[in-house]
């Protein structure tokens, strides 16, 4: 199947995914006192059991104390328990810091998309010990999905989890996801990545210059449902590999084996410059491009056998000002439709794109202001480009 890149991310949409996100309210109201006193707890490391490579158990009794549910209330309600004229949405979230930092969805503490995205009026954090405190939103990235929380760590023992590395992750390796799935706090599922590099939807909505997906986005069978949104999805030695987002619903409502999470790398990119300026920006390009591969290139006459085929540039965006040609005319192959006549990058600062790297993979983690070189192909002749990316638009609006 294509996928068709909105640049920086792609543009595809995703279509069916539901995220996991829970709408119950929660009965509780205000924060619930304590009498344990301050302390901060190593951020743990499950040591991986060389007879079995995996120990669920041991994983969900050193992680699971700093997995918590995250209870939202929008409208006229100001706590969890008196949402009046408003409602309240639960999902789940981690500690990552003894300093008071979690980390969750941002369609968690959010309602909306783009630039209708809104923040919840009041957030509440209930650990597994039973302690619920109130939580400020540090910032919200409606592009990656990914919100920061700060609260008072004062009289409480928090459980930082390690956050891992979602760059060298192998299908079929078992993870675990922790959160409140339908209420239920304190909950582990098991299961493995079932597939890498997909893309699911972001938050950031759609309009005249397109959509983005958050792309390397990891599918798992761990059973992920409503109320999962904003767990960790955790590896074998217990770090956090990403945060469960969404689900591909059957007819019924459920995901039937199919999860979806925000690696981990995006999260933390995420999470540093939210720490910074409460926002989150990207760069970008201005343009659609689907992976070009063997045998369309072949039917359209091409030197070149794989990189990112233009079919559309944004006018007036950098792609356009560095003299990016998109496509003229529309072709079926292969029962897909095709707008072709455009470039042809085939390269970004030097690294080769093809279909595991395509053009939105590269600009994903650069930044507005860089000046990226690229090897564009226009009638089997190459030629460099040199462009300065601009800022992807809503980013950060959350």
């Amino acid at each position: 199947m294509r996928r068709a890149a909105q640049l920086a991310v792609s543009a595809l949409a995703a279509a069916g995914l539901l995220t996991a996100c829970g709408g119950s309210g929660h009965s509780n109201s205000g924060a619930a006192s304590s009498t344990t006193t301050t302390s901060t707890a190593p951020i743990p490391v499950v040591q991986v059991n060389q007879a079995t490579q995996f120990n669920p158990t041991e994983i969900y009794a050193r992680d699971a104390p700093g997995v918590v549910t995250v209870i939202s209330v929008f409208g006229g309600g100001s706590s969890a328990g008196t949402a009046s004229g408003g409602s309240a949405a639960q999902g789940s979230g981690f500690v990552i810091s003894g300093s008071g930092e979690l980390v969750t969805n941002a369609h968690v503490v959010t309602n909306g998309t783009g630039s209708s995205l809104q923040r919840a009026g009041a957030v509440y954090v209930k650990f597994p010990d039973g302690n619920e405190v109130p939580a400020k939103i540090v910032g919200a990235d409606p592009n990656a999905d990914v919100a920061l929380l700060r609260i008072d760590p004062a009289g409480l023992s928090l459980r930082p989890l390690a956050l891992g590395s979602s760059s060298q992750l192998t299908v079929g390796a078992p993870v675990v996801a922790m959160g409140t799935p339908f209420g239920e706090q304190g909950s582990l599922s098991v299961g493995v990545i079932s597939a890498t590099n997909r893309a699911i939807q972001s938050l950031n909505g759609s309009g005249t210059q397109g959509s983005f997906a958050i792309l390397g986005a990891i599918q798992t069978d761990a059973a992920i449902n409503h109320g999962n949104s904003g767990g960790p999805l955790v590896d074998a030695r217990g770090a956090v590999i990403g945060i469960n987002s969404q689900i591909a619903p059957d007819s019924t409502g459920g995901g039937s084996g199919v999860g979806f999470a925000v690696p981990v790398d995006a999260v933390k990119r995420s999470i540093a410059q939210l720490r910074a300026h409460g926002s989150v920006s990207y760069g970008y390009i201005g343009a659609s491009s689907v992976p070009l591969f063997p045998q369309l290139a072949e039917h359209l006459g091409l030197k070149i056998k794989q990189g990112s085929l233009l079919e559309a540039v944004a006018p007036g965006g950098p792609g356009a000002k560095a003299g990016l040609q998109e496509g003229n005319r529309t072709i079926t192959f292969d029962v897909q439709p095709y707008h072709v006549g455009g470039d042809v990058i085939t390269k970004v600062n030097g690294r080769t794109l093809d279909q595991n790297y395509d053009l939105a993979d590269a600009v994903t983690g650069l930044g507005p202001g860089q000046t990226i070189t690229l090897e564009v192909w226009r009638s089997n002749t190459p030629r460099t480009v040199k462009l300065t990316l601009g800022t992807r638009p809503n980013s950060g609006s959350g």
